[in-house]
């Protein structure tokens, strides 16, 4: 079993960053893949980023590539998401989400995902 915590959302101006932080607990193995989520209200949830935790590779949506990096401190067990040039467009609630087996080569799909985390709200005004 794996739990995931998300912090680190807030309210920001355009053009800011922000950094969101999904600390893990449980069953390391069941989380060799991780990924970031957000979902806009009246959007479905979409992809924004997936990372294997025993780096192989990280991979981006289109939509954040070259604003948004991941990155982990394994001895915390917990998970960034570093968020540039934010825009109104990026305004969501913002989910980690952890599977069992390695990432796809891709940005992350919801199916995909067994543990979720409760999410943590971002909004960026112009």
């Amino acid at each position: 079993q794996v739990q995931l915590v998300e912090s680190g959302g807030g309210s920001v101006q355009a053009g800011g960053s922000l950094r969101l932080s999904c600390t893990a607990s449980g069953d390391r193995y069941s989380r060799r893949c991780m990924g970031w989520f957000r979902q806009a209200p009246g959007k479905e949830r979409e992809g924004v980023a997936a990372t294997s935790t025993v780096g192989i590779g990280t991979y981006y949506a289109d939509s954040v590539k070259g604003r948004f990096t991941v990155s982990q401190d394994n001895a915390k067990n917990t998970l960034y998401l570093e968020m540039n040039r934010l825009s109104p467009e990026d305004t969501a609630m913002y989910f980690c989400a952890a599977r069992d087996v390695f990432c796809y080569a891709r940005a992350p799909l919801m199916d995909d995902y067994k543990y979720w985390g409760q999410g943590t709200q971002v909004t960026v005004s112009s």
